[in-house]
This record gives C-alpha cells, sequence and structure tokens, in this order.
C-alpha cells in the first residue's frame, strides 16, 4: 500500500506533492480533533456516574466537543481545498507534460502506437489520477492516520486496550495487502480493456464513411460491442476480486471492536478497569475503526493508481530525439544530405543517399511507392535522425541546431491536412496565434481562400469540423497553404500537396502554391508531370537510393524509372470516353 502511495507522490512533482503533503499535515489535526471526542465523552461519563454535574464539568465536555467539531470543519475545508486543487493540478501538468514530450519524439512512434493508447493515458488515466486517485489517496491515509491516532491516544487509558487495537490494525493491514495482490492481478486486464475500448472507438467514429460505404455496420458494431464488453467485464472482475478483501478488511475492524468491548467488560467484571474507563472503551471500539473501514473500500484502487501512473511514464520514459542544440539563425538555406543511412527496425528505407539543394532551388523527388521519398523529406526536417552519415542546412549538421530554431526554418503542406475545430482564421495563425487579423486575411488572399471564406456564414469567424470535416479536400489544402504563408519559412516541403484534388480546385491550388514557395527553397514529393517538369533538378528514388537525378529534359532521355514515369502519364492524359 505504502509503495503505491509513494508512486502516486513521486508522480505528481514537487509542487503539486507539496499540496498532498501539507493536506496529509492538516489531517493529522483532523484526526487529533476526531480523538478529542473521547476524553469529552469520558469527562461527561464520569460526571453522570458521580451522581452531579457541576458547571465546570458541562465547560469541559461542551468546550473539547466544540474544539473538535469546528477544529475538524475547518481543517478539512482547507485539506480538502489542497488535496482538490494538487489532483487537479497533477492531471493538467502531466497531460501538458506528455503533450510536450510528444513533440520531440521520432514520427516512427506515431506510426507504431495507436490514437487509443495514447488517448487512453491522457483521458482516462489522468482523469483517473486527478479525481479518483486524490480522493482514494487521502481517504486511505486519513483513516490510517485517524486510526493510529486515537490507537496510540488509547494508551492514556489503559495499555491493554491500546494493544489490542494495535493488534488488531496490524492484522487489517496485512489482510489489506492481500486485497492489493486480489486487485493486481486483474489491474492489467482492466487498463488494456480501457485502452482498447477507447481505441476501437476512435476507430469506428473516423471511419463511420468508409463502414457505411461497404455496409459493415453490423461487423464493425460487432467489434465495437465487443470491446465494451470486454471492457464491462474487466470491471466487473475487478470489483469481484476486491469485494472479498475488503469485506475481510471490514469483518477484522468488526472483530477488534468486539474484542476491545468484551476485553474492557471482562476487565470491569474482575475488578482491574473501572466503570468510567469501561464505557469510555466501549465507545472507542465504535469508532476506533470508523474512518479506516472507509479508507478499506479505497485500496482496492490502489493497484489501478498505480497501473496509470506506469502507463504515463512509459510515455514520458520514451527517449526523444536529441533537441538540445542552440538556437542558431542560418545565413543561407542550402541543403546537403552527406552518405545519410536510415533503417526503420531491420529494413533499411535510406541508404548512402548524397544529394545536394542549392537556396532558392525547386526539388522534386519521385519515384515508386514505399521507395523512401516521404523518409528522405522526414530526415531533411529531421522528423527522424539519420543513423549514418548527416544532413546540414548552411553548412551546418541539423542536430547542431535545437529542434524549435531548426523548425523555424520549415514550412509544410501534407497530401492529408489536418485542421483544428476552431475558427478558420486561428487555424489560418495557427503557428502565430497573436497575428492580426490584416496579416490573416492578405495570406488567405496569397493562398486563394478569402472568397470562400467570406461565402462561409461566419467568414473568418466560421468554426470549422474536427480535422475540417466540414471543408472540402481543395479548400483545406488552401488554408494549410495560408497557415504556411503566414509561418513564411524559407523552405518549404510540399508532400502530394495536389494528389487528391479536383480540377475545379487545382487551378486555385497552383496559385496558392506559387504564392507560398515564392523565393523560397522547394522540396518536393510529386506523382504528377506538370509539378515536376520546371523543377531545377528532379531525384528519382527507388529502394532507399537517388537511381536517377537531373533535369525533366536529361531524365526523359534516359532510360530508366524518370522515363517510363513520363510516358506513362503522357499515355494517360490520351485517354478519351468513347
Amino acid at each position: 500500500m505504502f509503495e503505491m502511495l509513494k508512486k502516486f507522490f513521486d508522480f505528481c512533482g514537487k509542487e503539486n506533492r507539496s499540496k498532498f503533503y501539507k493536506a496529509v499535515a492538516l489531517g493529522v489535526l483532523e484526526a487529533i480533533f476526531t480523538a478529542m471526542k473521547i476524553p469529552a465523552a469520558f469527562f461527561a461519563i464520569t460526571a453522570v456516574l458521580r451522581g452531579h454535574i457541576e458547571a465546570k464539568d458541562l465547560v469541559i465536555v461542551i468546550a473539547l466537543m466544540l474544539l473538535s467539531t469546528a477544529g475538524k470543519m475547518v481543517v478539512v475545508r482547507y485539506s480538502q481545498m489542497l488535496q482538490t486543487e494538487g489532483g487537479y493540478r497533477t492531471a493538467a501538468s502531466k497531460r501538458i507534460e506528455i503533450a510536450e514530450h510528444l513533440r520531440y519524439l521520432p514520427i516512427g512512434y506515431f506510426n507504431d502506437t495507436s490514437l487509443g493508447h495514447i488517448t487512453s493515458v491522457t483521458t482516462n488515466a489522468m482523469e483517473q489520477l486527478g479525481d479518483i486517485a486524490t480522493r482514494a489517496v487521502m481517504m486511505i491515509l486519513q483513516g490510517s492516520i485517524t486510526t493510529v491516532v486515537i490507537g496510540i491516544g488509547l494508551f492514556a487509558f489503559d495499555g491493554r486496550i491500546a494493544l489490542i487495537a494495535v493488534c488488531g490494525i496490524l492484522v487489517f493491514f496485512l489482510v489489506n495487502r492481500q486485497t492489493n495482490r486480489r486487485v493486481a492481478a486483474v489491474a492489467d486486464e482492466k487498463i488494456a480493456a480501457d485502452k482498447n475500448m477507447v481505441g476501437v472507438v476512435l476507430e469506428y467514429v473516423q471511419g463511420i464513411a468508409e463502414i457505411r460505404n461497404f455496409d459493415l455496420v453490423g461487423q464493425n458494431n460487432a467489434r465495437l460491442e465487443q470491446a465494451i464488453d470486454r471492457k464491462r467485464k474487466s470491471d466487473i472482475r475487478a470489483e469481484i476480486a476486491a469485494i472479498p478483501a475488503v469485506g475481510l478488511q471490514n469483518l477484522v475492524s468488526k472483530l477488534t471492536g468486539f474484542v476491545i468491548a468484551g476485553a474492557s467488560i471482562w476487565f470491569h467484571l474482575h475488578g482491574s478497569m473501572g466503570l468510567t474507563y469501561t464505557i469510555t472503551m466501549l465507545l472507542c471500539s465504535f469508532i476506533l475503526f470508523e474512518m479506516l473501514d472507509m479508507a478499506g473500500v479505497y485500496t482496492a484502487l490502489l493497484r489501478i493508481i498505480g497501473k496509470c501512473v506506469d502507463l504515463a511514464n512509459e510515455i514520458l520514459d520514451i527517449p526523444q530525439m536529441d533537441i538540445d542544440g542552440k538556437d542558431i539563425r542560418p545565413e543561407h538555406h542550402d541543403i546537403r544530405l552527406e552518405h545519410a543511412s536510415f533503417a526503420y527496425e531491420s529494413r533499411k528505407i535510406i541508404d548512402d543517399v548524397t544529394i545536394d539543394i542549392p537556396e532558392k532551388t525547386t526539388t522534386a523527388i519521385v519515384g515508386p511507392s514505399g521507395g523512401g521519398k516521404t523518409t528522405l523529406t522526414s530526415l531533411i526536417a529531421r522528423f527522424w535522425d539519420v543513423q549514418s552519415g548527416k544532413v546540414t542546412l548552411d553548412g551546418r549538421d541539423v542536430r547542431e541546431y535545437s529542434f524549435d530554431s531548426l523548425m523555424e526554418n520549415f514550412s509544410f503542406v501534407f497530401q492529408r491536412v489536418y485542421l483544428f475545430e476552431d475558427t478558420i482564421a486561428n487555424n489560418i495563425r495557427f503557428g502565430e496565434p497573436d497575428a492580426p487579423m490584416e496579416k490573416v486575411i492578405e495570406a488567405a488572399k496569397k493562398a486563394c481562400c478569402h472568397d470562400f471564406i467570406m461565402a462561409l456564414p461566419d467568414g473568418y469567424d466560421t468554426v470549422v469540423g474536427e480535422g475540417g470535416a466540414t471543408l472540402s479536400g481543395g479548400e483545406k489544402q488552401r488554408i494549410s497553404i495560408a497557415r504556411a504563408i503566414m509561418k513564411d519559412a524559407p523552405v518549404i516541403i510540399l508532400d502530394e500537396a495536389t494528389a487528391n484534388v479536383d480540377p475545379e480546385n487545382e487551378k486555385e491550388l497552383t496559385k496558392a502554391i506559387e504564392a507560398l514557395t515564392k523565393e523560397k527553397t522547394i522540396i518536393m514529393i510529386a506523382h504528377r508531370l506538370k509539378t515536376v517538369r520546371h523543377a531545377d533538378q528532379i531525384l528519382v528514388v527507388d529502394n532507399g537510393h537517388i537511381v536517377q537525378r537531373g533535369t525533366h529534359a536529361e531524365l526523359a532521355a534516359q532510360d530508366g524509372i524518370y522515363k517510363t514515369f513520363v510516358e506513362g502519364r503522357q499515355e494517360a492524359a490520351s485517354w478519351k470516353i468513347a
């Protein structure tokens, strides 16, 4: 139990941990105020058995009860405020810490790790730590502290009864260890089922269009129902595992109270305990384990809390890329890959590649799917680190730059555009949140999206759906380009930016790209002939190697992948519907 409590406090961080420690200190005061009921009862019983109640007896009893009640009310108020603030701040700060940590992980982590896992940790796990865990931890500590304080206080009345109470407390904690072991056996499955359910729900919602398209509603409903049913069963198993052990804990506390009551009566009948003490001890037998019983119920949650902490720490322990470089502002933006190699697991994706991309030139990258085109641009932008060789910007290894200062030099327009569930204006000014509206409109006009934005119900204040679901593909692309124009980075990477755009939008999108790429260093991945034919150099990538390089005219005259590429596009352009 105490190991789990230590794990939780260590996880909370210094500032939030101090709030919990203060709450624990206040908990000791609360326990003392609770224990003051016993001497109050002792004085009242003494006065009653004496046959007459004096004024001073009433003053003492009333003073003790008022002090106990008022003191406990004040302490509980501040203690709960500290607990609540510490819990919510812990959840909030850890969510931010995880988000910041994810920023600097290699892109491959997100390829291998399901969205459901990350979402489950940052939502469900943090919610449990911020709310349920805080209450459980403080109830366990409060119950334990109160019981121990009252148990120690019993030595002031009768050492024999105090020893019985101490033995009962020790047995209670031994049984509590068994509770944690029983819950531990099902905790992993409970967490796994929770993670699986979140992942399946997200996948179902994101793929609902395809599911309906292919009439797979029944099949996917079955998978969703299975995930929910697994979660239901794992929750029930966790409860069933805890119930017998919690019941045994309660039985131990009740039996200890029974033994204290029986021993007190036995001592009185044999003349070794006065009636006043006997009645007081009988009262103690009822209140001694009251708080500990309540705490015992929450101890079953400790193993779940520990697993939530472990899940968050697993993400935070993933090694980040080395981002502690210097804040460098390059004078020029020529790029060079020198004998660069990169492998993912056992598969080599880029193999001993050397290329030069002069400043303010356009480099087109073409080649078969899976040849390494996107990986090449990822190495240039340092989404991955090369495993041998190096990538340089203005003659400096990109690893010498701090990650943020390196990213200032790059803007990206991807085939798949993600817009946030926010206004169009805020999506455009995403990289510059405080940019004035005039600058946003100027960028939108350059990206050829001002007209369609103004046609929307609320113009630039129109809120787009998550991922830009309420806009067409071409509209999303142009807003993405406006966002890149706002950033005004000297190096632009275009990854299939026009691949899925309809003919009506293509003309506008081409104008937008021209506005974005003016006087920039351009690196583009493309499959369209008219997109690449005017590039200063074309790199043909296949199986991780640069198999051809040159201008369109040079490569079109050579036998090889590029010539086949050109001929295939020309043949496709000549197709007619009979």
